[in-house]
């Protein structure tokens, strides 16, 4: 008589509703993750993009880079930003702009923390603006090392879990798998 085989029962994390008829909370969290970050990238890149000059005195202001870089980099920031909230925002590549924009929150986090550990006095230019503060102003940077911490985790997030509910990915088979790691659709023995 053969012995029976019994295999683990793995969980899928990409529907809303679960073998069990759970509701499942992530694809949703996804989806909150990937149109805040998109959307705080789509509006710091949006007030920076009129006026590019700004965004390279603010880039400057940090002096971590080059000038030559940092005026690349400032002229680049606001059309990167736009293009990586566009992309979060309708779902599309979303692992990929996920990814991005939690590099480019982290690289932010580290910036600020530069300036603050160096003693520097300026507005960190993350929705326009930029450079040295003016007298009586002070420096926000704890608060905006925090924020965009938290826009790392969203990122990390949207990294993890994509694509979400309402994202083009899903419509076009580009969806990235959301199923737990290991997980097998097919159900023998």
């Amino acid at each position: 008589m053969p012995i029976p085989v019994q295999r683990k029962r793995r969980w899928r994390v990409d529907a809303s509703l679960s073998s069990h008829g759970e509701f499942s909370a992530i694809p949703w969290v996804t989806t909150v993750a990937r149109l805040v970050l998109g959307g705080v990238l789509i509006a710091a890149g949006g007030l920076k993009i009129g006026n590019p000059a700004d965004s390279v005195v603010a880039v400057k202001a940090y002096q971590l880079l080059p000038e030559s870089i940092a005026v690349t980099v400032g002229y680049a920031l606001p059309i990167l930003e736009i293009v990586v909230g566009l992309l979060l925002v309708v779902g599309l590549l979303t692992r990929v702009a996920a990814a991005i924009a939690g590099l480019l929150m982290f690289a932010f986090v580290f910036g600020i923390a530069w300036a603050w550990a160096h003693g520097l006095r300026i507005d960190c230019g993350c929705f326009g603006g930029g450079g040295q503060l003016g007298v009586g102003e002070e420096p926000t940077y704890l608060l905006d090392i925090l924020r965009d911490f938290g826009l790392v985790l969203l990122g990390a997030w949207a990294v993890r879990f994509p694509p979400g509910r309402f994202a083009l990915d899903g419509a076009l088979g580009l969806g990235g798998d959301n199923r737990i790691e290991g997980d097998d659709d097919d159900e023998q023995g």
